[in-house]
């Protein structure tokens, strides 16, 4: 079996892990990245000038601050940050998410700064 025919499951990828705000790659989308994250607190405002950000929360709760409202997302849902549009995620308690968005985007886009990590891939 190809490796692209190998089913990812989620739970275990996210066991593997408990670093919270590190991006996770754990799967490749023609030029997309499939990546797992856990977090909690708050990260940093920051915008992706060249692309959408899609966010599924796996567990726990995200809130989404966006200059004119909050979007509160509970497992199961998903938003997408329109590019461009300035956003901060905030996690009350530990939250799992999983992001798709081109490959090589950095996690803090425009704001840079010390929580700037590139995803590493998981086995």
């Amino acid at each position: 079996m190809s490796k692209s025919a190998v089913p990812v499951n989620l739970a275990d990828k996210l066991a593997q892990f408990s670093e919270l705000w590190s991006q996770k790659k754990v799967a490749v989308l023609n030029d997309y990245d499939v990546k797992l994250a856990k977090l909690k607190g708050e990260f940093v405002w920051h915008t992706h000038e060249e692309t959408d950000e899609l966010i599924l929360v796996v567990s726990g709760r995200l809130t989404i601050q966006l200059r004119d409202g909050n979007v509160v997302l509970e497992p199961g849902e998903l938003f997408v940050v329109p590019r461009g549009v300035e956003h901060c995620t905030v996690a009350d308690e530990e939250t799992a998410i999983m992001l798709l968005e081109p490959a090589g985007t950095i996690n803090t886009g425009d704001a840079g700064g010390p929580k700037t990590k590139a995803a590493e891939t998981l086995s």
